[in-house]
C-alpha cells in the first residue's frame, strides 16, 4: 500500500498538473505504490529514499520509467537460446493441458520473426542496456529460455536428455554428451542405477547429481498425475483439491516467468477459485464479454510479429484508500496514453488491460475490477487526452487507437460485481503511421515545486513495458538512441507493412448450413415435435435482443448457471412473452414416479427454468449460489441426478429431444459447473449425437472444444458454431421454424361484439386447454406458402382415414367451392341447448354417442360454430385435476377483462369426464375466490361413449342430446355426396376407412370383407404380425388405448440414425393402412399409434383367432412376455394401466357398460373360447409380470373360487393381494372366498365336524367383512394418474355390510338344523335365546346321544362368535336405513345399484324377522297368558315395530312412501303405549315418538292419535336442552328444524331453541359430517320436508305431499319435474310452500328472523352468484339431515 505521505504527493501533482494541458512522463507496468510516472520524469532524491523496498539501478542507468516487476527485455524476433521443440511434442503437451493454448498471449506465430527485419539495431540496443538490467530482470530473461520437456521423463529423446542435463542440472558438456554417445533417451536414464552410471566413466558428482535429481522428477510426475486424476479424469471429485496443476502447465508457465517465480510457485499453487482465462479478442467490440473476479489472465508479454498484441496489465489506483475517481480517471489517461505511444512508435499491435494486478508476484494477471460510475467521463476524458499528448500526430492518433471499452467482472459464483476491467487497444497500421515518429508531450512537476514543465516524450515498447527513450540525462547516449530508434521505426514500420499484406480475412465456412442440419437433425424445418433443452451460462444485457429464436423453440427445460438470470438475463428476457416456472435440481430429485413428476413440474406445457446454480436473489442458503468448489461439493450431485431424470426415455424419446448449449463466455475451468453438467449429459445420451453448441465465438468454442476433449476424449468440432454472430443465429434458426398453422395474432370474442388478444403468455398459462380463436386458422403462414395444398390434402386424409378432426377440417369445409362439413340430425339440438342455456352461472350439457359414431367431431364442429358467440376451448389433458382446470376456466372468461361486470361465456369440450359435477363446484368455487362479479357463465360440454346413448338420455338429469351408430336417410345422402366429392380431389379415398364405415351405415360385412382382405398374407409369427396383434386386442378391449409410435418402431425392428429414418409406415405395410398416429398430451406429449376404428380392431382380433389361429390367450401371453413393452419409453405408464385394465376391469350396466360381467371382457372371452387352464396362465403370467399389482392377484383369487372352487389357491392369491395393498374391495374378495368355502363345506353333509369348519370360515369371512367396513371409511381416492379408473364413478363399497349379512343368515340358516334345535318348537326356541346371548351351551337341553354332545361342544367353542352375530346384524340393517333415508347418490347410474342392494337388503330382513319374530308363537302365549306384563308388552310393541321397519329414525321416514294412513296409525299406537308404559323413557324413543306424529300428521292430519304441536315442540325443547349441541344424535337437532324454525309464532319466540335454533342447524351439520362425511364423495342428503305456508305441524310439507299436488301424471315425468327444477314453477307447489327471504354473504345464502341469522346451503351449485356480492334473496326451503336447503333461489331486485 502507499504511505500516506505517497498519498499525498500524488492528490497534490494531480491538483497540479490537472491545470497544464501538458505533460511529460515515462510510463511502464509497475504495481501501485511504486514510483509515479512524472516523478521519474523529475526525479527527486527524496522521492528516491521513501521506497526502501526498491532494489538499487545500476551506476549508469538513466532515469526510466522502471519497475521492480518490469520484463526489461528488448523486442527480440530470433529468440535467441530457445530451441524449438518438435511440432510432435508440441501437440502432445496441448493434449495433455487444458491450459496450454491460453498460459500465453504469444502464439505460434508470434515465435518466428517478421520476414526482412533487420534486428542488428536491436541487438546492439539489447547489448546496450544490458548492464542496466537487475538481477531480477536477468533471470526473467533466463527464464525466457528455458527448453520444454514431454511430462514423463521416458518420453524424452536423447537430445531432451542432453539438454536437461546442461541447461537445467549444469552439468558438464562432457558428462552430457557422453550420455548421448550412448543413445541415453528418457526411458533408459529412468532405469540407471549409480553402478551403471560410473561403468560409463562418469565422475561421483555429477553421478549423485543425476541419481537424485532423476527421482526428484519421478516423484514430481506421479504427485502430479494423482491431481490430474482428481482433477480431470474423474467427474465427481471427493476431497476439495488445492493445487491443480499439469506438468504442461507448469513448464509452460515456466518459459515465461522470471525464476524466482517459478521457484515460488513449486510449492504455491493456483486455487480452484483463480482460474486462468482468456482475454477479449483484440480490437473487437464485445459488450458481452466478461470477466470473472480473482481469474487470471496470461503472463503479459512484449513484441512479437507486430500483428500479435503486447498485452500490459495495470491496477490505477483503485487499492489505495480515500482515492478520488478523479485521481484514478487522471492515472488511467496517463498510463493509456504513454502505452499507445510505445506501441505506436514499435508498431506493434497491443492492449492495456486496467483493474489487472500488474506485478509479477503469484497474482501477475489476477482481475480485480474497479467501480466505473460513468463511463462516459473515461472516454471523453480519454480523447481529450489524445489531443493534448499528441498535437499535430492527433489524428493518427485517434486513428490507431480505440476508445476504452469497458468489462463486467462477475463474482465467482455468477453474480455480479458492479466492477469493471477497463481496456483499450492499439492498432498502428502502416497506412496511418508510415515512418513517422511520435512524440508525446506530458506535464510534470517536481515535488515542491508549484511549477511544472512541458516534457517531450519518445515511448517504444521495452519487453513488456513502455520506455522513454528521452529520459536518458546522458545527452551522448540520447543522441545515440534516438538515431538508432528512428532507424528502427524504419524498420519496424517496414515490418508492419509486410506482416498486414500477409494477415487476410479467413474464407468464410458453412456453419450456416451446418447450423441447419444440427438444429433440425437434418430435416431442414425445425419441426414442433422436437423438445429442445437448453444449457447456457450469463448473456450480456446487450445480446439478449439476438435471444428471440428461444422463444419460437419448444423448450422443455433450461440448465441456467447464470444467478441473476430471472432480473437481467435470458430467463427475465424469455418470461417477457413467455411462461416457464423456476425450479432447482433438487426438485426433480424425488421418489415420485415419472408420471407424477410430469405432472407436478408441469412439463411438456411450461419451460421447466433450472438455476443449476442457484439465485442471487435466495433467502435459503440452498438455494443461493456457490463458487465452482463449493457447487461441486454441494450440488454436482443434485444436477447429475437431475439429467439423468432429463434424459431418462420415459420422459423425452431420444429422437425427439434436442440438447442445446448456449456458451456466451469463455469456460476454461475443467470442472466448471457447466462442464460436469455436459459430461453429465454426455454419459446419459450415451455420446454427443443429440447435442448442439452454439458459441459466441472462435476463443469460446477453442476453450470448450479443450475442456471436452480433456475429459471426455471426444471432438466436438462437429457439432459446434462458432463463426456466426448470435444475430445470425438468430435469424437462422427463426427462419427454420415450420409455417405456422395459426394466426400470428389470435383474438376472443368479447363484450359487444369486440375482441380481444390472446397474448401467448395467456395462452400458456392455460396448458390443459386447447383453445378456439375466433380467427382460428385465419391468416395463417402455411396458407402462403406453397406447400399449403399439400397440407389441405393431408389433413383431409388424416381425418377421414380415422384421425381427430382438427380446426382445419371446418375452416376448410367453409372455403368457396368446397362441400359443407357433414353435420348430423343432433346438430341443431345441441346448438340450441347450449345457446339458450343462460338460467344458471355454470351449466353441463351431455352429449351421449356411441364409440367411434362421430360424436366427439359434432362436438368440436358445435364449438366452431359457435367461436364468435362464446370463448371455445377443449380440455385435452384427461388426467388433469379439476381445481386447476377451473383456474384455467376462469382466466379465459377474464381474459382481456380482468376488471369488467360482465363477460363473454366460456363454452368448454370435454370428452368422457368421469365427474363433470365436481368440475362444475370447482369452477363455481374458483370464480367466488376470484371475487368475480356477476356474469360468469361457462357452459360444460361433456362427450360421453357408451353402449346405451338412447338410454342414457332418456334417464339423465342433465340436458342432453345423444347420436348412434346408424344413419338417417338424410345423413346417408350427406356422406355420399361427399364420398363423391373426395373421389374427385384425393387418391385412393376407398382407403379412407374411418370414413367409409360411417358412409356404409357402420357395416359389420364392410368391415369383415376389409380386415380380411387385408390380412390375407398376414404372418403372425412375424415382428409385424406381432405388433398387429398386439394393437388389435388392446384397441378391442381398452377404449381410447394405444402404443406410442417410438415403441412399435421399435417392436418391428426399426434402428436408424436421428438423420434417416425408416418409418412405421413402410415398415408395416399394406397392414399400415389400418393404422393411424396421432399426438397423446397426457404424462408428456408423444405420438401414438392405434387402429382405425374400433370395429376394425374387433375384426382383424377374429381373423387372427378363426383363421390364424393365433388365439386371445396366446396373444395376451405375448404381450406379458415382451419386455420390450414395459422398459423405459414414452407412454408407458398409460400402457401399463391399459394392459391391466384388459385383465381386470370388468362391465358395469351403471356406468355405461351392456353388461354386467364376473371377470372382464378379455377374460370372459378367453374362458368361453379356450377354459380356465388358459386364464390360469394368463392371470399368472400377469402376477409375475405386476408383481407390486394388488388388484392382479385379486382377480385370480375370485377365478379360483368362482370358476374352479379351488380355495386353496384362491385364500392364496387373496391374501397375496392382501399383503401388497389391503383396501375395503381386496378385504371383501378375501371375505367372499371364505364365504364360498363355507357354502362349498355345507354341501358334504352336516356333521359336528363339518359345522366346526364351517363356522371357522364364517368366522374368517366376518372378520374379512368387518375388515372391508372399516377400509371403506378410509379408503383411498383412486390415483388421478391411473387412467384405468378415471371414469369409475365415485362410490361407497357397501359390499363389507352384505357379505356379512349374507354369511351371517347362512349361519342362522344352517345352525337350525342341529338335530336338538330342530326337534319341536320349544327346542327352536331355546335355539333363538341361545343366539340372542339369554342362554348358554350349558343351559341347552343335553340329548342321551354322542352326536348331541359333540354338537353342544362345537358351539360352546364358538358361542361368542355365534351371539355377537345378531345384534351386528341389527347394525347392518341400521346402517342401510341410514344410508338409503338420509342419502341419494350423485349420479342417477348409481341409483341401478342401490335399487339392487335395496333389495337384497329387504330379502335378508324377511328372512331375519322370520326367524326371530315367531308371530304365531307369540299369538299362541297372548291367548294361554292374558296378563302378560307390562314390560314384556313394550317388548311385543317393539317387535312388531321392528317387523315394519318402523323402529327407527330412517324407517320412520321412510313410512311416508312405504305406509299407507292405517297402517301409520297402528305405528303411532305403538310408540304411544311403549312412551307411555316405558320405566325408562329413552332419547331415541322420544325422538321416534316426535317423528312419528310428524309423519302421520303428514299423512293424515286429521288423525285423533296426533298429539298437540305445543306439547311435541316442549317435548323437543327438553331433549335439546339435556343433550346440548355437541351430540351425535343428528336426529335430535333435524327435528328442531322442523318444529322450531323461526316464524311469528309468539310461543315460540319464549323458547329457548328458537333463540339458539342457528345453533343447533350448526350441531346439525357437524353432527351429520362426523357420522357421514365419508361418504360425501359418492351421496348427498336428501330433504324429505319442506316449510309450508302455515303454522304448527300443518308447515311441515312432505314431498310426497307436493307430489300428491300434482295434476295426476306418469312418474317419469314428475321425477322430470324435480330434476329440471320446474316443480317449483307449478301453482299448486307455489301454494303449498312458503317462500322465504334471505341474503347472500360471502358466497353463502342467510336466513333472518329479527335477530335470527341461519345458514343455508343451496341446492343447485350454480345458485349463488360468485362475487360475493351482497344481495337480497328468497327461495323456498327444504329439510335434510345436513341441514336446510334453499331451493329455487331467485334475487329479489332482479328485473
Amino acid at each position: 500500500m502507499m504511505s500516506h505521505n505517497r498519498k499525498d504527493r500524488v492528490r497534490k501533482r494531480v491538483s497540479r498538473e490537472m491545470q497544464s494541458p501538458l505533460a511529460s512522463e515515462e510510463i511502464e507496468d509497475k504495481p501501485t505504490g511504486q514510483v509515479g510516472a512524472a516523478e521519474l520524469c523529475c526525479p527527486d532524491k527524496h522521492e528516491m529514499e521513501d521506497q526502501p523496498e526498491e532494489k538499487p539501478e545500476s551506476p549508469g542507468s538513466p532515469e526510466s520509467l522502471k519497475s521492480e516487476g518490469s520484463l526489461d527485455l528488448p523486442i527480440n524476433f530470433n529468440q535467441e537460446g530457445c530451441e524449438e521443440l518438435p511440432k510432435r511434442e508440441m501437440r502432445l503437451e496441448r493434449a495433455q493441458s487444458p491450459t496450454l493454448s491460453y498460459l500465453s498471449m504469444r502464439t505460434d506465430r508470434s515465435m518466428e520473426p517478421p520476414p526482412n527485419l533487420d534486428i542488428s539495431s536491436i541487438q546492439r540496443l539489447t547489448k546496450q542496456d544490458r548492464s542496466e538490467f537487475s538481477e531480477q530482470e536477468a533471470h526473467a530473461e533466463m527464464a525466457a529460455y528455458v527448453p520444454q520437456f514431454p511430462q514423463r521423463i521416458e518420453d524424452w529423446t536423447t537430445e531432451e536428455v542432453q539438454d536437461w542435463l546442461t541447461k537445467i542440472l549444469r552439468v558438464p558438456e562432457s558428462v552430457s554428451k557422453k550420455l548421448y554417445d550412448q543413445d541415453v533417451s528418457g526411458g533408459c536414464l529412468v532405469c540407471f542405477d549409480k553402478k551403471d552410471l560410473i561403468d560409463l566413466g562418469l565422475t561421483i558428482g555429477p553421478v549423485v547429481q543425476i541419481i537424485k535429481m532423476v527421482d526428484k522428477q519421478r516423484k514430481k510426475e506421479e504427485q502430479e498425475a494423482k491431481m490430474q486424476e482428481v482433477n480431470v479424469g474423474k467427474y465427481e471429485r471427493t476431497q476439495e483439491i488445492d493445487t491443480v496443476k499439469s506438468d504442461s502447465e507448469g513448464l509452460m508457465a515456466a518459459s515465461w516467468m522470471p525464476l524466482e517465480r517459478m521457484d515460488a510457485n513449486t510449492t504455491d499453487t493456483v486455487t480452484p477459485e483463480k482460474i486462468i482465462c482468456v482475454p477479449r479478442l483484440f480490437d473487437k467490440k464485445d459488450p458481452s464479454f466478461m470477466y470473472s473476479q480473482n481469474n487470471i489472465l496470461p503472463l503479459a508479454v512484449g513484441p512479437s510479429d507486430l500483428i500479435e498484441p503486447v498485452h500490459e496489465y495495470n491496477l490505477l489506483l483503485g487499492n489505495v484508500e480515500e482515492v478520488s475517481e478523479r485521481e484514478i480517471l487522471y492515472e488511467f489517461c496517463n498510463k493509456a496514453v504513454c502505452f499507445a505511444a510505445s506501441c505506436m512508435n514499435s508498431r506493434t499491435n497491443g492492449t492495456i488491460h486496467f483493474c489487472v494486478i500488474g506485478d509479477l508476484g503469484s497474482t501477475h494477471g489476477q482481475i480485480v475490477g474497479l467501480n466505473v460510475s460513468s463511463f462516459n467521463d473515461y472516454i471523453i476524458e480519454f480523447d481529450m487526452r489524445l489531443d493534448q499528448h499528441f498535437k499535430e500526430n492527433k489524428r493518427i492518433a485517434k486513428a490507431c487507437v480505440r476508445p476504452p471499452q469497458f468489462f463486467q467482472v462477475q463474482n465467482i459464483d455468477g453474480t455480479t460485481s458492479g466492477k469493471y476491467v477497463i481496456e483499450v487497444d492499439v492498432i498502428p497500421t502502416y497506412f496511418e503511421t508510415q515512418e513517422m515518429l511520435f512524440y508525446t508531450y506530458l506535464y510534470t512537476s517536481p515535488e515542491g515545486q508549484h511549477v511544472g514543465c512541458n516534457t517531450e516524450c519518445l515511448f517504444v515498447r521495452q519487453g513488456t513495458r513502455s520506455m522513454n527513450i528521452l529520459a536518458d540525462p546522458n545527452q551522448k547516449t540520447l543522441r545515440e538512441r534516438e538515431r538508432v530508434i528512428t532507424e528502427e521505426v524504419k524498420n519496424w514500420a517496414s515490418t508492419r507493412k509486410e506482416m498486414e499484406k500477409k494477415c487476410h480475412t479467413p474464407k468464410p465456412g458453412q456453419q450456416g448450413h451446418k447450423l441447419k442440419q444440427l438444429i433440425t437433425h437434418g430435416r431442414g424445418t425445425l419441426e414442433n415435435s422436437l423438445y429442445v433443452i437448453l444449457v447456457t451460462n450469463k448473456c450480456h444485457p446487450s445480446q439478449l435482443e439476438h435471444l428471440h429464436f428461444l422463444k419460437e423453440m419448444k423448450l422443455f427445460a433450461v440448465l441456467e448457471f447464470h444467478p441473476e438470470s430471472d432480473k437481467s438475463g435470458t430467463c427475465g428476457f424469455y418470461r417477457k412473452d413467455r411462461i416457464a416456472n423456476l425450479h432447482y435440481p433438487r426438485v426433480y430429485n424425488t421418489q415420485e414416479n415419472v408420471s407424477n413428476l410430469i405432472a407436478k413440474l408441469n412439463l411438456f406445457k411450461q419451460t421447466s427454468w433450472v438455476f443449476c446454480n442457484g439465485r442471487a436473489n435466495e433467502q435459503d442458503e440452498q438455494d443461493m449460489p456457490f463458487s465452482p468448489s463449493d457447487w461441486l461439493k454441494k450440488r454436482a450431485g443434485e444436477v447429475s441426478d437431475m439429467v439423468s431424470i432429463l434424459c431418462n426415455p420415459d420422459v423425452l424419446p431420444k429422437d425427439r429431444l434436442l440438447m442445446v448449449f448456449l456458451l456466451h463466455s469463455v469456460e476454461t475451468d475443467v470442472s466448471s459447473p457447466i462442464m460436469e453438467t455436459f459430461c453429465a449429459i454426455y454419459r446419459n445420451l450415451e455420446g454427443e449425437d443429440n447435442m448442439i453448441c452454439l458459441c459466441k465465438d472462435s476463443t469460446v468454442f477453442s476453450q470448450w472444444k479443450e475442456l471436452i476433449n480433456t475429459r471426455c476424449k471426444v471432438d466436438i468440432t462437429r457439432k459446434c458454431i462458432y463463426e456466426l454472430s448470435l444475430n445470425e443465429i438468430d435469424s437462422t434458426i427463426r427462419k427454420l421454424k415450420e409455417p405456422r398453422t395459426q394466426s400470428s395474432c389470435r383474438y376472443l370474442p368479447s363484450i359487444g361484439s369486440s375482441s380481444v388478444l390472446l397474448t401467448k403468455k395467456d395462452e400458456e398459462k392455460m396448458t390443459d386447454l386447447n383453445i378456439l380463436c375466433e380467427n382460428e386458422c385465419e391468416g395463417s403462414e402455411i396458407e402462403t406458402t406453397e406447400s399449403f395444398k399439400d397440407f389441405t390434402t393431408k389433413t383431409e386424409e388424416d381425418f377421414y382415414r380415422g384421425g381427430q378432426v382438427t380446426w382445419w377440417n371446418f375452416y376448410l369445409s367453409e372455403r368457396p367451392g368446397c362441400l359443407p362439413f357433414i353435420k348430423r340430425n343432433s346438430f341443431e339440438d345441441l346448438q340450441n341447448l347450449i345457446t339458450e342455456s343462460s338460467t344458471f352461472s355454470c351449466v353441463m350439457i351431455n352429449l351421449f354417442h356411441h364409440p367411434g359414431c362421430g360424436g366427439t367431431t359434432m362436438a368440436m364442429h358445435v364449438l366452431w360454430s359457435l367461436r364468435r358467440k362464446f370463448r371455445c376451448a377443449v380440455l385435452k389433458n384427461n388426467i388433469a385435476h379439476n381445481s386447476d382446470i377451473a383456474v384455467q376456466v376462469l382466466h379465459l372468461l377474464t381474459c382481456g377483462r380482468e376488471e369488467q361486470s360482465s363477460y363473454t361465456p366460456v363454452l368448454l369440450l370435454v370428452d368422457n369426464w368421469e365427474d363433470v359435477e365436481d368440475l362444475q363446484r370447482c369452477i363455481l368455487n374458483e370464480a367466488r375466490e376470484k371475487k368475480r362479479q356477476e356474469g360468469v357463465l361457462v357452459v360444460i360440454l361433456n362427450c360421453e361413449r357408451t353402449q346405451f346413448p338412447a338410454e342414457l338420455s332418456r334417464n339423465s338429469r342433465i340436458d342432453n342430446v345423444f347420436i348412434t351408430n346408424k344413419l338417417s336417410p338424410k345423413e346417408k345422402k350427406f356422406f355420399n355426396e361427399k364420398l363423391k366429392d373426395l373421389k374427385d380431389n384425393h387418391e385412393k379415398p376407398e382407403t379412407f376407412y374411418a370414413f367409409m364405415i360411417m358412409t356404409n351405415n357402420f357395416s359389420e360385412e364392410y368391415i369383415e370383407n376389409l380386415v380380411c382382405n387385408t390380412l390375407k398374407d398376414l404372418d403372425t409369427s412375424s415382428k409385424q404380425g406381432r405388433l398387429l396383434s398386439f394393437l388389435a386386442i388392446l384397441n378391442t378391449y381398452v377404449n381410447g388405448s394405444c402404443m406410442s409410435l417410438s415403441l412399435c418402431e421399435e417392436l418391428v425392428g426399426i434402428r436408424n440414425a436421428l438423420w434417416e429414418r425408416e418409418t412405421l409406415e413402410d415398415k408395416m405395410n399394406p397392414y399400415s393402412t389400418l393404422l393411424i398416429h396421432f399426438s397423446v398430451e397426457e404424462h408428456g406429449t408423444y405420438q401414438a399409434v392405434r387402429f382405425l376404428h374400433q370395429m376394425i380392431a374387433s375384426n382383424c382380433l377374429k381373423v387372427l383367432t378363426k383363421k390364424h389361429n393365433l388365439f386371445r390367450g396366446e396373444i395376451t401371453t405375448n404381450l406379458l412376455h415382451c419386455d420390450l413393452l414395459y422398459k423405459s419409453c414414452m407412454g408407458k405408464d398409460i400402457l401399463v394401466q391399459n394392459i391391466q385394465s384388459m385383465l381386470i376391469t370388468r362391465h358395469r350396466k351403471e356406468l355405461g357398460n351392456d353388461k354386467d360381467t364376473l371377470f372382464s371382457p378379455l377374460i370372459e372371452d378367453i374362458y368361453n373360447d379356450e377354459g380356465t387352464e388358459q386364464i390360469k396362465q394368463v392371470l399368472i403370467k400377469a402376477t409375475d409380470r405386476f408383481d407390486k399389482n394388488a388388484t392382479v392377484p385379486q382377480a385370480l383369487a375370485r377365478h379360483f373360487y368362482l370358476k374352479e372352487k379351488d380355495f386353496k389357491s384362491a385364500l392364496h392369491w387373496a391374501e397375496d393381494a392382501q399383503q401388497k395393498k389391503y383396501n375395503s374391495y381386496i378385504a371383501d374378495t378375501l371375505g367372499q372366498v371364505h364365504k364360498s368355502s363355507m357354502k362349498q363345506e355345507l354341501n358334504q353333509g352336516f356333521t359336528p365336524k363339518m359345522l366346526d369348519i364351517c363356522l371357522k370360515s364364517a368366522y374368517n369371512a366376518i372378520k374379512a367383512f368387518r375388515d372391508s367396513q372399516d377400509l371403506a371409511r378410509k379408503d383411498e381416492p383412486p390415483d388421478p394418474f391411473d387412467q384405468r379408473n378415471r371414469k369409475k364413478q365415485k362410490s361407497y363399497n357397501t359390499s363389507g355390510y352384505v357379505g356379512e349379512m349374507e354369511v351371517t343368515m347362512i349361519i342362522f340358516d344352517f345352525i337350525k338344523y342341529i338335530p336338538f334345535f330342530n326337534e319341536s318348537p320349544y327346542q327352536k326356541d331355546r335355539m333363538l335365546q341361545f343366539l340372542s346371548g339369554r342362554l348358554s351351551t350349558k343351559d341347552l337341553h343335553i340329548g342321551n346321544t354322542q352326536i348331541d354332545s359333540e354338537f353342544i361342544a362345537i358351539l360352546a367353542d364358538h358361542e361368542r362368535f355365534l351371539v355377537s352375530l345378531r345384534p351386528r346384524l341389527k347394525e347392518s340393517f341400521t346402517f342401510f336405513e341410514n344410508y338409503f333415508t338420509y342419502l341419494k347418490p350423485r349420479s342417477i347410474e348409481r341409483e341401478t345399484v342401490d335399487d339392487k342392494n335395496k333389495r337384497k337388503v329387504s330379502k335378508y330382513f324377511n328372512e331375519y324377522m322370520q326367524i326371530f319374530c315367531a308371530k304365531e308363537e307369540k299369538d299362541t302365549e297372548k291367548a294361554s297368558k292374558p296378563r302378560l306384563s307390562v314390560s314384556q308388552e313394550v317388548q311385543d310393541q317393539r317387535r312388531y315395530l321392528e317387523e315394519k321397519r318402523a323402529d327407527s329414525f330412517a324407517g320412520l321416514l321412510q313410512c311416508l312412501t312405504e305406509k299407507n294412513r292405517n297402517q301409520m296409525e297402528f305405528i303411532m299406537n305403538k310408540w304411544q303405549f311403549i312412551v307411555d308404559h316405558s320405566v325408562r323413557k329413552s332419547l331415541s324413543d322420544r325422538i321416534h315418538y316426535i317423528l312419528t306424529n310428524i309423519v302421520l300428521h303428514s299423512m293424515k292430519p286429521s288423525s285423533g292419535l296426533l298429539k298437540k304441536y305445543e306439547d311435541l315442540v316442549s317435548l323437543l325443547n327438553e331433549m335439546l336442552q339435556d343433550e346440548g349441541t355437541h351430540s351425535n344424535c343428528t336426529e335430535l337437532y333435524y327435528l328442531s328444524m322442523l318444529l322450531m324454525w323461526p316464524n311469528n309464532d309468539s310461543m315460540l319466540k319464549n323458547t329457548t331453541t328458537f333463540k339458539n335454533i342457528a345453533t343447533y342447524v350448526t350441531a346439525s351439520k357437524k353432527s351429520f359430517n362426523r357420522r357421514f362425511s365419508h361418504m360425501f364423495p359418492a351421496r348427498s342428503a336428501i330433504s324429505h320436508f319442506y316449510l309450508g305456508n302455515s303454522q304448527g305441524l300443518k308447515r311441515i310439507i312432505g314431498k310426497e305431499k307436493l307430489e300428491q299436488a300434482l295434476k295426476p301424471s306418469p312418474k317419469s315425468s314428475k321425477d322430470r319435474l324435480w330434476q329440471t327444477g320446474l316443480i317449483w314453477k307449478e301453482p299448486e307447489v307455489k301454494k303449498l310452500l312458503l317462500r322465504v327471504k334471505g341474503k347472500t354473504e360471502n358466497g353463502e345464502i342467510h336466513h333472518f328472523c329479527g335477530n335470527v341469522k341461519i345458514l343455508v346451503r343451496p341446492v343447485y351449485l350454480g345458485g349463488v352468484r360468485p362475487g360475493c356480492s351482497v344481495e337480497e334473496v328468497s327461495f323456498y326451503l327444504g329439510f335434510s339431515m345436513e341441514g336446510p336447503v334453499a331451493y329455487d333461489l331467485q334475487y329479489v331486485n332482479d328485473p
